[in-house]
């Protein structure tokens, strides 16, 4: 991104005349503003640690840039009243997503730029079997809730030239030769579940949205680059190759269709309409988190090797039904649970109410809450 001197006034009129030609000319409804950190400070952020509110109203701050992006947010708001706004920020700065008539920046929403750092922190850094279920609630969730966020797995930045998209990373080389039908590769089996539950807990647990950066939904194999001298102008990155998607040969649609079946169910489930994630039960030596979102419940057991039969859950009293499996055959599983299912809470003796579930290893389960499911239909 460019560094400008936002305190001459032909640089502001400039950045304002370029929005505005893109929402009139090409009917944009939108922009994500890119490397806002990098304009909020002097320092553009570079090496810093934004570890409390001093930090983010020191003399540091770029005082001017702050001004443009009220100034771009108030433009955009009023040329078209349905635009969205989203910053790219990585500091955190308070105030940024919220009301300008509250003294906000007028953003929209801001990315939780943290959730993917986790997941590839994990993916790299981390064995499977050493997971902290703990630290990846911690992220998933840490956020201010009075401003509006986006979570998201993976966007542009792991799909360009030099990054992996996240099923890329998990996979490596065998998503060149081992993503057909009848295969039994283990590196892909990993790596299948653990997208899928990925994506499942990011949506799930986001405050007010989740993205998604277009093919990392079935787990796009290659990375984009536009031609360019660095390439020789070449053309071979600069698609999306949605035959791998379509091909029922190969694993691919599998992912592509759990993704739909995904954000269908938070669209019927009214997911963002509902509070933030409640109850959440953590328990890192199984690899197990749980939380519900209004009536809807989400579990995973993210061990590599051990299913728990009867696993006791606390949920509040009620009957409850098995709306979605990441472990369905239709979704590239094992089938391990039967589909449909209704499970009923049980008062123990410690006076809490409990289900006990079957929880096959390295899946996602979500259940609804029954009166809640006769009121939805």
């Amino acid at each position: 991104s460019r560094c400008f001197d936002y305190t001459k006034p032909q640089v502001l009129h400039f950045l304002l005349s370029n929005l505005r030609f893109w929402l009139d000319e090409y009917r944009f409804d939108g922009f994500r503003f890119d490397g806002v950190t990098s304009m909020l400070y002097h320092d553009h952020g570079l090496g810093a640690a934004f570890v409390n509110y001093d930090r983010y109203f020191d003399a540091g701050v770029d005082e001017d840039a702050y001004a443009y992006l009220g100034l771009a947010n108030k433009l955009v708001h009023r040329l078209r009243k349905d635009a969205t706004t989203i910053a790219e920020d990585v500091s955190g700065m308070p105030g940024l997503a919220a009301p300008q008539k509250e003294g906000g920046c007028g953003f929209d929403y801001r990315l939780a730029m943290g959730v993917p750092d986790c997941w590839f922190k994990l993916v790299n850094d981390t064995r499977d079997e050493d997971w902290d279920v703990g630290y990846l609630w911690h992220e998933l969730t840490n956020r201010r809730a009075d401003e509006a966020t986006i979570s998201y797995v993976e966007s542009h930045d792991q799909a360009l030239v030099g990054g992996k998209t996240l099923l890329f990373e998990l996979a490596d080389s065998a998503i060149y030769d081992s993503m057909h039908k009848g295969g039994a590769d283990h590196r892909i089996d990993r790596a299948m579940g653990l997208h899928k539950m990925a994506r499942l807990a990011t949506l799930a647990a986001s405050g007010h949205g989740y993205m998604n950066f277009i093919g990392n939904e079935f787990g796009h194999p290659e990375w984009v680059d536009f031609p360019r001298e660095g390439n020789g102008w070449s053309y071979q990155h600069a698609r999306r190759q949605w035959s791998l998607r379509d091909n029922p040969g190969l694993l691919f649609h599998f992912l592509a269709d759990f993704d739909a079946a995904m954000l269908d169910l938070a669209t019927k489930q009214q997911l963002y309409r509902s509070p933030q994630p409640k109850l959440p039960f953590v328990n890192p030596g199984d690899k197990i988190l749980a939380f519900g979102r209004g009536h809807t419940y989400f579990i995973f057991n993210f061990h590599p090797e051990k299913s728990f039969a009867d696993y006791p859950l606390p949920v509040p009293a009620g009957t409850y039904h098995l709306i979605l499996d990441t472990d369905e055959p239709r979704f590239g599983g094992h089938e391990r649970l039967a589909p449909g299912q209704r499970f009923f809470s049980h008062r123990d003796d410690d006076g809490i109410d409990r289900i006990r579930l079957y929880l096959p290893s390295r899946s996602a389960l979500v259940l609804e809450k029954e009166k809640a499911r006769k009121t939805r239909k």
